[in-house]
């Protein structure tokens, strides 16, 4: 199985004094980030065949980095900020699912997914805003290993 972690590109801010006037769910991306949705999803686009399922958050800026690509997707709350690796995994279906699977979602989620696959020490891995983890799942002599197939970031693209 391919995991596909795509980290929304940048976003607003809220704001600084707390006033709140934007929630969470709602920051758009910055016209920098939308720069980099466009990089990433035009690289994506080349590399994703055609039958991946791709899942995004709820996040408003989860879902304009996604429209970057051009596909369908579905919106999982199980992905909103503040999810676990667990629900995370659970929602793709890892390592079992049979297509290849793309996540559009937050740190620190992202991140612990990451290190959680590949056995890091560290809990959490970082993953830059607009960036691509794409790990593989694989069978070797009856092991299960979880692969890096490429990490790509929208800046060098």
């Amino acid at each position: 199985m391919d995991l596909i972690l795509w980290r929304h590109a940048e976003a607003e801010d809220l704001p600084e004094d707390g006033s709140q006037v934007v929630s969470d769910l709602d920051r758009s991306l910055t016209s920098r980030g939308e720069k980099q949705a466009a990089r990433m999803a035009a690289w994506l686009d080349r590399q994703l065949p055609e039958g991946a399922r791709i899942v995004v958050s709820p996040a408003r800026r989860c879902e304009q980095t996604a429209l970057a690509l051009g596909r369908k997707y579905r919106v999982r709350a199980e992905l909103a900020p503040g999810s676990s690796p667990a629900q995370l995994l659970e929602l793709v279906q890892w390592p079992l699912s049979k297509g290849p699977v793309l996540v559009i979602g937050h740190q620190p989620t992202l991140g612990q997914t990451v290190a959680q696959l590949l056995g890091l020490k560290e809990s959490e891995c970082p993953v830059k805003k607009g960036a691509v983890w794409w790990l593989r799942s694989r069978d070797r002599d009856g092991q299960n290993q979880t692969v890096v197939v490429t990490v790509q970031s929208p800046e060098v693209l």
